[in-house]
């Protein structure tokens, strides 16, 4: 069995999107702080485009196009690291997991890297 098969990836952005959903909920009726709902705000929408990316990452997968097979380990590790950082400072982690966001920036740069290079490799209508 493939642990990391379409249908595991699928489900892990499913989670990842109902998380950016609450986060975002959160930011807008939870949190009084100012800066807490703007990186709450921020890691939602981010992880909201991101899980989405992944489910269009599969389904670029479904019409041929091998590569982007690797686009959804990208997408959702940015979610984890640019996200969950955010996310994680908003609830009082302390400002040195700042450290960690770009990093998870880089993870989404390379998920639409793979993606348009996968793209690329479809047939031409």
């Amino acid at each position: 069995m493939n642990v990391w098969s379409r249908r595991n990836w699928l489900t892990v952005a499913a989670a990842g999107g109902f998380a950016s959903v609450a986060f975002g909920a959160f930011a807008a009726h939870g949190v009084a702080d100012p800066r807490a709902q703007e990186l709450l705000r921020t890691g939602s929408l981010y992880g909201f485009i991101h899980c989405l990316a992944a489910f269009a990452a599969v389904a670029v997968q479904q019409m041929g196009a091998r590569r982007a097979r690797f686009a959804p380990a990208f997408f959702l590790a940015g979610v984890v690291l640019f996200c969950g950082s955010l996310f994680a400072m908003a609830l009082g982690a302390p400002r040195w997991l700042g450290a960690v966001t770009p990093i998870g920036g880089l993870c989404f740069l390379a998920g639409w890297a793979v993606l348009g290079w996968a793209a690329r490799g479809l047939a031409a209508d």
